[in-house]
């Protein structure tokens, strides 16, 4: 029998123990994404209107807006949005349903990427007055990088 619980006990630290290096490993890529600058924490539903929310964070880099998922440990973005084709299609606070996934005072935004399906993000009235500065503050010519 005691041979039993020590069995038990050990198995329990190993996912203790796992549990905390998970723990770290968000951590430390949610520091190193924003170490970079230019981050808002932003939910991401895609298709607009019909998927299911989900949190992360949002980096400017550029030309595009790179989305990460929160529990994602992959330093590669899962959606990129490129800003010359993005266009604001609507924008609304966020309904009591998307509050209790997203958080309280969310802005929703339901943009057209030039693909088929429109994307939704959902930030804080702060985030979405920095993405719509960054949005419109495209350098002059730089829509011309890609002719040649």
């Amino acid at each position: 029998m005691g041979g039993l619980a020590l069995d038990a006990a050990w198995l329990f630290a190993a996912f203790l123990l796992l549990v905390v290096v998970l723990a770290a490993a968000l951590a430390t890529r949610r520091y190193l994404l924003e170490r970079g600058g230019a981050t808002v924490e932003c939910g991401l539903r895609h298709p607009a209107g019909r998927g299911a929310w989900r949190l992360g964070v949002a980096s400017y880099q550029g030309d595009e807006l790179c989305w990460y998922g929160a529990l994602d440990v992959r330093f590669r973005p899962e959606q990129v949005l490129h800003r010359r084709s993005l266009t604001v299609q609507s924008r609304r606070p966020s309904l009591a349903a998307d509050a209790s996934v997203l958080g309280a005072d969310r802005v929703v935004v339901e943009l057209s990427t030039g693909d088929s399906d429109n994307v939704e993000l959902a930030m804080t009235e702060e985030a979405f007055t920095g993405f719509l500065s960054w949005l419109e503050a495209s350098p002059p010519g730089s829509h011309l990088s890609g002719m040649a």
